[in-house]
């Protein structure tokens, strides 16, 4: 049983809900990842945390996102991340 409550799209509201929109589109997917949906409950925790995601991941840059993307799971495997 996981202490972490996972916010359900189709129960997403207000600014939530919005932000879970705009992950969908910017990371062009039909899902938001449970990662942002765990951070959900609370909703200011999840637009900075999304704000910063798109800071770093989505603007133009030296590295293109396929490879901003490739270095972040590189890393994440590096130290274990099981996500």
């Amino acid at each position: 049983m996981g202490s972490i409550k996972l916010i359900p799209e189709e129960e997403a509201t207000g600014r939530v809900k919005e932000i879970f929109e705009e992950i969908k589109e910017k990371l062009g997917i039909d899902f938001v990842p449970n990662l942002y949906r765990a951070m959900a409950p609370i909703p200011e925790y999840l637009e900075t945390q999304w704000n910063k995601t798109k800071a770093i991941m989505q603007r133009p840059g030296k590295l293109d996102k396929l490879t901003r993307e490739i270095i972040a799971v590189a890393v994440s495997t590096v130290n274990g991340c099981r996500y």
